[in-house]
């Protein structure tokens, strides 16, 4: 496993629940979302795991919504219990981050 999947697994939780904390949303879509992020190399694999995870977790609650176009989609949304463990996670994320960007300043990367 390459440093950036250990390091991506550490926080994919709390970008998953980042995305559905602003609107609900689907497992292909969350797919297409992570990508536009900039995290095109978690794959529908990945994501459906931990959807159901954190569903088992309560920190999601799946509905079957009907779609525009083909069948029935489960849509995913965040409990309260989801959005305390995302406050969690990105104030423990913001006290890694900052000191570890203050560290690597102003390094030169390929």
């Amino acid at each position: 496993m390459s440093l950036r999947s250990q390091l991506l697994k550490g926080i994919l939780d709390g970008c998953v629940l980042s995305i559905i904390e602003k609107k609900p949303v689907y497992g292909y879509e969350l797919s297409t979302k992570l990508q536009e992020a900039g995290l095109g190399d978690v794959s529908e694999g990945t994501i459906y795991p931990i959807l159901l995870r954190l569903q088992k977790n309560g920190l999601i609650s799946g509905k079957m919504q009907p779609s525009e176009s083909g069948p029935n989609r489960k849509y995913y949304y965040l409990t309260e219990q989801g959005k305390e463990s995302l406050d969690t996670i990105a104030s423990e994320w913001m006290q890694i981050v900052k000191p570890v960007n203050s560290l690597f300043n102003g390094r030169n990367l390929p």
